[in-house]
């Protein structure tokens, strides 16, 4: 056994890494990077290629350590899992009997923990290996479960990064008390998210619960002085019917003849894409409405420039990114009253908080600011504004520095990285 090396890397971990839904992890691993600690990221699986978009994404995937590809080879599995079970009986089978205990009920989801904690094995072989100090986990579910296991495998601390809404309709399933307490800290993405990690945890770990936001590089986004606002309305978003759209779509229709000159725009992808598109083929919405797909985020910088209004109302979130780059990028924006909006989105302030769901007040508030340039501007200020001020991703990432910094200080027992030098994993 050693100590923890106090000069090793942090060890970034999500289900899927790098993909174009989840751009935000790659900036914060950016910024962090800028910043000069040496991040490792892993994944437990490869995004689909759809999801890989542009080629600083090409690039992250080529250079992230995945689990699954790892470990997909069964005697490569088992001889990892024999190799940490001989450096620490007590060890594994203390983690082995956590995965049982923190299992839902039935057996797919027992089955389902004991993948974990087969994929555990491999991370954990991995991190000691490069001698990790920190992993860093982001999301409440299943990569979650994977980092827990690592941890208790390895001896490395983690954290993670608590989002929702998904993960707070089945907290019981997740464990989310079992994850909080075993965790480090835990980086919540708003108070709306603390609050729920308090109310399904032990007020004994309150204290770690720490508010980290997303955030976006204030630099990459903006607008000219001199640039008019017009009809241009832009909706970026997974399409799926959680997000809204349909009900965007209908909004939309209803106001064209008040506003011929308007334009939407549908940046994004997913399973509700054709009937997306069979609804405005059926709203005569053909010719004003495009549906563009994936884009990169250069692409999608270029696309809130173009624009003069975001519109997103969906009807579960946590603090959706794209608000935060339509507001850097001087735009209105109208969301939906869910979860931890309204403390980005200010009501009348630097856009609309519209209740979810409800068609008529969408399509007032999108009629306010189709006939109100100078509102359009106000908001767009003070937005910007906003951003800078509460989420930008480099000073989040200092603060998570911070955090992860906290660990130098505490003696963690982590297995010794020269007892797993005859591993058949990769490095």
């Amino acid at each position: 056994m050693i100590q923890s090396d106090t000069n090793g890397p942090v060890a970034y971990l999500t289900g899927e890494y790098p993909r174009v839904s989840h751009t935000f992890i790659q900036r914060e691993v950016a910024a962090l990077r800028a910043k000069g600690e040496k991040i490792l990221t892993c994944t437990v699986r490869r995004s689909p290629a759809k999801e890989i978009m542009g080629p600083g994404q090409a690039a992250e995937n080529t250079n992230t350590f995945c689990i699954q590809e790892a470990g997909r080879n069964p005697l490569r599995l088992i001889s990892t899992h024999i190799r940490l079970f001989s450096l620490s009986p007590k060890r594994w089978f203390s983690t082995l009997k956590l995965a049982m205990g923190t299992s839902s009920q039935g057996p797919k989801a027992f089955l389902y923990q004991l993948f974990y904690f087969a994929e555990a094995g491999v991370l954990a072989e991995y991190l000691i290996r490069n001698n990790v100090r920190h992993l860093h986990n982001h999301f409440g579910s299943s990569s979650c479960s994977v980092a827990m296991l690592t941890s208790a495998l390895s001896g490395v601390p983690y954290s993670f990064t608590m989002h929702g809404p998904n993960l707070f309709f089945e907290v019981a399933r997740w464990r989310i008390d079992e994850k909080i307490a075993r965790a480090q800290f835990v980086s919540c993405i708003s108070y709306f998210c603390r609050s729920q990690a308090m109310l399904f945890s032990d007020q004994k770990h309150w204290p770690k619960l720490r508010i980290i936001h997303c955030g976006v590089v204030i630099g990459d986004y903006g607008r000219s002085d001199d640039q008019d606002y017009g009809k241009n309305i832009l909706f970026i978003g997974r399409l799926s019917a959680v997000k809204g759209a349909q009900l965007l779509l209908e909004a939309f229709a209803s106001l064209l003849p008040k506003h011929p000159m308007a334009r939407l725009t549908i940046v994004g992808d997913g399973e509700d894409r054709p009937n997306l598109e069979g609804q405005a083929q059926t709203l005569g919405l053909q010719e004003v409405v495009r549906f563009v797909g994936y884009r990169d985020q250069r692409e999608v910088a270029s696309l809130l420039k173009q624009s003069d209004m975001l519109v997103l109302p969906s009807f579960a979130e946590g603090v959706p990114v794209v608000l935060m780059e339509a507001m850097a990028s001087c735009l209105p924006v109208i969301a939906s009253q869910v979860a931890g909006v309204s403390e980005l989105v200010e009501d009348n302030i630097n856009g609309f908080v519209v209740p979810p769901g409800d068609l008529a007040t969408l399509t007032s508030r999108l009629n306010d600011l189709l006939s109100d340039p100078e509102k359009c501007r106000q908001m767009g200020s003070k937005g910007r504004a906003k951003v800078e001020a509460e989420f930008n991703i480099e000073r989040e990432a200092e603060r998570l520095l911070y955090l992860f910094d906290q660990d130098r200080t505490q003696d963690f027992t982590i297995l010794n990285a020269r007892d797993v030098q005859g591993a058949n994993l990769p490095e």
